[in-house]
């Protein structure tokens, strides 16, 4: 059972790296960090496991909430996925940069737009 879950968790997680990865090409002016589009067999460890916890909270938001979340703003849904991230941030590096852990307005609008992306892609899943 437990190899299932690991399984399954490795499969949120690349949804959300996708998706993060598809926001990425989409929203991001100019050419992109090799390490913002770098594929999932690429991405630390402490990435990974931050990516399947935010796709898990965002998936039960979206169970509990029993369909209200289409009547969130896309700003409203962007923000949830930034603040999840934010407490993965701190649970996984001691002392993050500033620009790791910055609130909403202070993230450049492609991120904000590559957040909100995410959100519905896992609302769709969900």
């Amino acid at each position: 059972m437990q190899a299932q879950s690991d399984t399954q968790q490795s499969e949120y997680g690349r949804i959300f790296r996708d998706a993060w990865i598809a926001g990425v090409r989409k929203h991001y002016p100019g050419d992109p960090k090799p390490g913002y589009i770098a594929p999932w067999g690429e991405t630390p460890d402490w990435e990974r496991q931050a990516a399947s916890a935010v796709y898990r909270q965002v998936a039960d938001f979206v169970a509990v909430s029993d369909g209200a979340t289409d009547k969130l703003t896309r700003e409203q849904k962007g923000r949830f996925v930034a603040l999840c991230w934010v407490a993965q941030i701190y649970k996984h590096i001691s002392e993050p940069k500033p620009s790791y852990v910055a609130d909403w307005d202070a993230l450049p609008e492609w991120q904000q737009q590559t957040d909100i992306d995410i959100f519905e892609e896992i609302e769709k899943r969900a």
